[in-house]
C-alpha cells in the first residue's frame, strides 16, 4: 500500500499538484435539486466527488463511541488498535483507517496559528503515529470541526477560518482521512463551510477521504456528492436498540444518493459495546452492510469478546457491503415490523435482509423475483451468517428470532442442483404461555426447494423442567416443493416459573436428493405470561413482555434520564405531573400481554418539560400488530394530549414512540396516567 510522501519539505510539491486537481474539480459537475420529501434523487453523472477515493465505503475504526473524550483515548489505544487490525485479520478482511476523533488537540493553537497535538495523549505527536499506522500498511484519520471549536464542551480549536493552513498540516503530518464536524458553526452556510474545507484538502495534494459530518441537518445527500466521500444522513448513534433502529430508519430511504466514492453515513458501529445483544448487533452489522454504509468500528477491540470479532470480521457480510457496483439496499416492504431489504450486486446476485424489528420471532417472506432477479429454473440460497447453499424454487422465507436479521444472498444458478434445498422452520402464532397451564403451538417445517426434502423430522425442546409433547406427527418420508410437515405441540411450563422470555428451539432434519444429512435449528422466545387483572389498572404496574427504548431503559413512573434506570423525574407535560405512566425516549416500543381480556388502553402523552423547547414525537398503540391509535406527531410547547385505542381480543398490546420524522434530538416522551381495561 503506497502512501504519498507527507513531509513539510514536499509541501510546495503537493501546492501545485492541489492547483492542478482543484481546477479539474471545478468542472466535476452541478448538484442535483431535491425532489420535494427526500427519498434522495439519484446523483447526476459526475457528482461522484474528484478526488477518486473511497470507491467501496471506508472501512476502519474510530475511537469515539467507546472513549468519548475520556483519558483511556491516547498514543498506546491508537497504536493498540492498529496492531489488532493486522493480528486478528481485520485488515486482511478489509479494514484500512485508524480515525482519531475529538479531545486529541490542545484548546489553543501555537503563536503560528496552529494546532497542536494533546501532549498528555500523544506524547510523540500525531505524525509518529502517522508513520507508526502506515507503517503496518493502514491509514490514518483525524478529526475537526466546520466551527469554531469542535464539540467537546472544553472548546478545542475548529477549522472555520483556518480551512488552508489546517487542510495542509495534517496532509504534513500523514493524514488520510478527515471527519469534518459541524459544531460552533457561528450560522455560516453548510455547503459554503464544506466547499472551503474540500478546496483546502485538494490545493494540499494528498489523497484524503473527506467525511462530512453535519447530522443531515441541511439533507447533505441532495448537494454534497460532489464535494465529500460520504456524509452524515442523522444525528449521533448511541448504543442501544433504540437509536440504531431509528437511525436505519432515516437512512434507508435515501439509497439513490449513494454510489462509487460518495456515501450515506448512517454513523459509526456500535457492534461490541455492549449496550445490545449479539442478535442485535448481528442486525447492526448486516443493515449496515445491505445500506453500502461506511463500517468504522466503534469499540475498543482491546477488550472485545470473540463474538464482536466474529462479527466485525465476517467477511460474505463485508462483501456485500464492499460490493463494488457500490448499490444501497432498497426496502421492499416493511409492514407489522417485518422488512425485507433487498441490495444489488455486480454479479447479478442480491443480497437480502430479512429484519425482524419486533420483539417475538416472526416469520418474514419474499421471492426471487420480488427482488429483482431473473426467472430461472432454480436458484441458490447463501446465508451469510450461517455459511451455508441450499437451491430453492423461487420462495424466500425465514423465521427471525425479535430484533435478528437474515441475510440471504440468492442468485439465479444453474448449478442450483448441487446443494441441499432450503427448508424453513416456522412456529404458528405467538409463543405466550401461562405458568401450570399447557398452551398449544404448532410448528412447520416447509421445503422451499426445488428439489424435495427427505426423510424430514421436527423436533421443540425447552427448558428443564419445561413439558413438551408431541400431539401430532413429527416424521414424513418426503416434502415436494412447497410442502409442509405440521406439528401440534402440548407445552406447558411449570407453575412456578416466573414471568419473562424463555428459549424454545426447533429442529428439523432430512436428506437432500444426493443423501447429503441436513440439521437445521431456529430458536424461539416463548414468554411465560400472567392475564392482566380483572377490571385492568395501570400499566407501569404490569410486567412487560419486552421493551426497547431510545436512550436509557423505559422507566416506570418518571420520565427518561437517558443514562441508567431511575436517573428521571416526575412525568410533567405542560406542567401537568402524573404519578403513574411510563417515560420513554424514542425511538421506543413497549409490549404487554392482555390475553384476549382487555377493551381499551388510554393515556395523556407528550414531551416531558424537563426538555424545554426541543422534543419532537408521536405515539402510537398498536394491537396484535395492527394500529390502533396515534397522535401525529407532538412538540414541547403542546399541551398533554389525550390517547385512546380499542384493544378489544387483542393478545398483545405494543406501546410505540417515534421521533417524529426529524431524527432522535431531546425527544423525552411521557405516557402521563397509563392505564388498561379489561
Amino acid at each position: 500500500m503506497r502512501h504519498l510522501p507527507s513531509r513539510p519539505t514536499r509541501a510546495n510539491r503537493h501546492r501545485v499538484l492541489g492547483a492542478l486537481v482543484a481546477g479539474l474539480l471545478c468542472t466535476a459537475g452541478a448538484v442535483v435539486p431535491a425532489a420535494a420529501h427526500s427519498p434522495a434523487p439519484a446523483p447526476a453523472a459526475g457528482t461522484r466527488a474528484a478526488n477518486g477515493l473511497a470507491l467501496t465505503p471506508p472501512m476502519g475504526f474510530n475511537n469515539w463511541n467507546s472513549t468519548h473524550c475520556r483519558a483511556e483515548f491516547n498514543e498506546d489505544m491508537v497504536k493498540g488498535i492498529a496492531d489488532i487490525f493486522v493480528e486478528k485479520g481485520l485488515k486482511d478482511a478489509g479494514y484500512e483507517y485508524v480515525n482519531l476523533d475529538d479531545c486529541w488537540a490542545v484548546p489553543e493553537r501555537d503563536a503560528e496559528g496552529k494546532l497542536v497535538a494533546d501532549p498528555v495523549r500523544f506524547p510523540h505527536g500525531i505524525e509518529a503515529v502517522a508513520d507508526y499506522v502506515h507503517a503496518k500498511g493502514l491509514k490514518l484519520g483525524i478529526y475537526t470541526s466546520a466551527g469554531t471549536r469542535t464539540c467537546d464542551s472544553v472548546g478545542l480549536p475548529g477549522a472555520l477560518g483556518h480551512e488552508f493552513s489546517d487542510a495542509q498540516q495534517f496532509a504534513d503530518w500523514g493524514v488520510d482521512y478527515l471527519k469534518y464536524d459541524n459544531c460552533n458553526n457561528q450560522g455560516v452556510d453548510a455547503k459554503e463551510r464544506y466547499t472551503t474545507m474540500r478546496d483546502a484538502l485538494v490545493a494540499t495534494g494528498r489523497p484524503i477521504v473527506y467525511s462530512i459530518c453535519e447530522w443531515g441537518q441541511n439533507k447533505p445527500w441532495e448537494w454534497a456528492a460532489g464535494l465529500g466521500n460520504l456524509w452524515r444522513t442523522t444525528g449521533d448513534i448511541n448504543d442501544s436498540w433504540g437509536s440504531m433502529l431509528s437511525i436505519m430508519k432515516q437512512n434507508l430511504p435515501l439509497a439513490a444518493a449513494a454510489g462509487p466514492g460518495h456515501w450515506n453515513d448512517p454513523d459509526m458501529l456500535e457492534v461490541g459495546n455492549g449496550g445490545m445483544t449479539d442478535t442485535e448487533y448481528r442486525t447492526h452489522f448486516s443493515m449496515w452492510s445491505v445500506m453500502a454504509a461506511p463500517l468504522l468500528i466503534g469499540s475498543d477491540l482491546r477488550t472485545a469478546s470473540q463474538e464482536t470479532f466474529d462479527i466485525l470480521a465476517n467477511e460474505e457480510v463485508i462483501a456485500v457491503d464492499q460490493d463494488p457496483l457500490g448499490k444501497q439496499g432498497e426496502v421492499l416492504s416493511s409492514d407489522g415490523g417485518r422488512w425485507v431489504v433487498a441490495k444489488e450486486m455486480a454479479d447479478g446476485s442480491r443480497a437480502v435482509a430479512l429484519f425482524n424489528e419486533t420483539g417475538s420471532a416472526e416469520r418474514i417472506a419474499t421471492t426471487a423475483a420480488a427482488v429483482g432477479l431473473e426467472r430461472a429454473s432454480g436458484y441458490t440460497v447463501r446465508d451469510l451468517w450461517d455459511h451455508t447453499t441450499r437451491n430453492t424454487a423461487g420462495g424466500l422465507s425465514a423465521t427471525v428470532p425479535a430484533h435478528g436479521t437474515v441475510l440471504l444472498r440468492v442468485a439465479a444458478d444453474p448449478r442450483w442442483a448441487a446443494h441441499p434445498p432450503a427448508v424453513e422452520l416456522a412456529l404458528d402464532g405467538s409463543p405466550l404461555v401461562e405458568a401450570g397451564r399447557t398452551a398449544t403451538l404448532t410448528t412447520e417445517v416447509t421445503d422451499l426447494g426445488r428439489t424435495p426434502a427427505l426423510t424430514v423430522s421436527a423436533a421443540l425442546t425447552g427448558p428443564s423442567g419445561w413439558r413438551v409433547e408431541a400431539a401430532s406427527p413429527t416424521r414424513t418420508p418426503a416434502l415436494p416443493t412447497g410442502r409442509a410437515l405440521a406439528t401440534r405441540w402440548r407445552v406447558t411450563a411449570p407453575a412456578a416459573t416466573a414471568p419473562g422470555g424463555y428459549d424454545l428451539t426447533l429442529t428439523a432434519q432430512y436428506r437432500s436428493p444426493t443423501g447429503e444429512r441436513i440439521r437445521s435449528a431456529v430458536p424461539f422466545r416463548a414468554h411465560v405470561v400472567v392475564p392482566p387483572p380483572a377490571g385492568g389498572g395501570y400499566l407501569s404496574d404490569l410486567p412487560q413482555l419486552s421493551a426497547s427504548n431510545g436512550y436509557g431503559p423505559v422507566e416506570k413512573d418518571t420520565s427518561n434520564g437517558e443514562s441508567a434506570a431511575g436517573d428521571g423525574h416526575p412525568l410533567t407535560i405542560g406542567g401537568q405531573v402524573y404519578a403513574k405512566g411510563l417515560g420513554t425516549h424514542a425511538a421506543s416500543s413497549v409490549e404487554y400481554y392482555a390475553g384476549g381480556a382487555c377493551t381499551a388502553v388510554t393515556a395523556q402523552v407528550g414531551v416531558d418539560d424537563e426538555k424545554g423547547a426541543k422534543g419532537t414525537v408521536a405515539f402510537e398503540i398498536w394491537a396484535d400488530g395492527k394500529k390502533a391509535a396515534s397522535t401525529g406527531v407532538l412538540t414541547n410547547a403542546m399541551a398533554p394530549q389525550p390517547l385512546s385505542a380499542d384493544v378489544t381480543g387483542a393478545q398483545v398490546v405494543r406501546l410505540v414512540v417515534t421521533d417524529g420524522g426529524d431524527g432522535v434530538d431531546s425527544d423525552h416522551a411521557d405516557w402521563g396516567d397509563l392505564r388498561i381495561t379489561c
